[in-house]
């Protein structure tokens, strides 16, 4: 009886210095993990508000792996054409959150001006929040021409009773976001009225020169869907 004890009492004593060992190493292996770095996206400077980031303001910095949360970012081709919504300190790790790809408030040295309705000739139906426009001038006294070189970025379209034109079932901007170029197209077949009003997000330099052109009434706006929309939003549009 008592040799079966003993027995038992030994191999207890194993198992359980079996588990302390095991647990030892689990914790071993964790502080290893936490130790290991993971390389994640960060500014190279300071980067204000409104910004699109380009690949040279970008570089990478070590953390520990304990450190990095599932909102940084690791890849410079992803942060690469987004914008910044809120400013960016040097070397501080790029969170998802403070990047957008399809933002409708105007970037760095821009304003959006809502044009008045005495300078528009004419605006493309398929046009919606968020999207690129081309932008020209139908002057009675001269040539027709491309105002701006670059597209500007549409920050609201309106019906006459101040409502944003939009598919309220299948939203335009949550199917651009997405990437999903058929429920876009889609939601510009089913809008819910007619354009009366459009805003764009420009410098000042470019709204002076609508004034400047427009105001005698000589000279209109013809207001065109750029396809760059559908293909992601590009470094013109005045950013």
């Amino acid at each position: 009886m008592n040799r079966t004890r003993q027995m038992a009492v030994s191999l207890t004593a194993a198992v359980l210095s079996g588990l302390l060992v095991y647990g030892v190493y689990l914790l071993q292996l964790r502080q290893v993990r936490m130790q290991e770095t993971v390389d994640v996206v960060v500014p190279r400077q300071f980067v204000a508000m409104g910004t699109t980031l380009s690949r040279e303001q970008l570089t990478k910095r070590s953390l520990p792996r304990g450190a990095v949360t599932g909102d940084m970012m690791t890849s410079v081709e992803e942060a690469a054409g987004l914008e910044v919504s809120a400013p960016l300190g040097a070397y501080e790790p790029l969170l998802r959150w403070k990047l957008d790809r399809f933002r409708l408030l105007p970037g760095k040295g821009e304003a959006t001006f809502q044009l008045p309705r005495e300078y528009v000739k004419s605006v493309s139906n398929g046009i919606r929040a968020g999207d690129l426009a081309a932008v020209y001038l139908s002057d009675e006294s001269t040539s027709s021409r491309r105002l701006f070189a670059d597209s500007v970025v549409v920050s609201a379209v309106k019906t006459a009773a101040n409502l944003e034109i939009d598919n309220p079932k299948n939203p335009n901007l949550l199917s651009m976001a997405s990437g999903d170029k058929e429920s876009m197209y889609a939601s510009r077949r089913d809008a819910n009225g007619t354009i009366d009003a459009i805003n764009l997000n420009l410098t000042e330099e470019q709204w002076l020169e609508i004034d400047t052109a427009c105001k005698t009434g000589k000279a209109k706006l013809v207001i065109a869907f750029d396809a760059a929309t559908f293909e992601g939003r590009t470094k013109g549009g005045g950013k």
